[in-house]
């Protein structure tokens, strides 16, 4: 399999996309609550957004946390989604 590298080879494989705010409530000397906020993003919004050729390495990048507005976001992909050797080992439930 080759390397997935853009938004749009990510949604053709059906991965998905989540994000966690690395704000960990230090300003300083002054300490708070750290954000904590975490979500998974909806990609065909990020491709509509970005384009189909926008690189995952720089996804990161582009984020901000909507709680504290925080630029340091961890990204993390999810290729197992279609895996079908996942969804087979679940029960089947009427």
């Amino acid at each position: 399999m080759a390397a997935i590298e853009t938004l749009g080879e990510a949604m053709s494989y059906g991965w998905r996309v989540h994000v966690r705010c690395l704000d960990d409530g230090r300003e300083g000397l002054k300490h708070k609550r750290e954000c904590g906020w975490r979500m998974e993003l909806d990609l065909p919004t990020l491709v509509c957004t970005r384009g189909r050729d926008f690189p995952l390495s720089r996804l990161a990048e582009r984020l901000r946390c909507p709680r504290c507005g925080c630029r340091r976001m961890a990204v993390a992909f999810d290729s197992t989604a279609n895996d079908s050797r996942r969804w087979a080992a679940l029960p089947k439930y009427r």
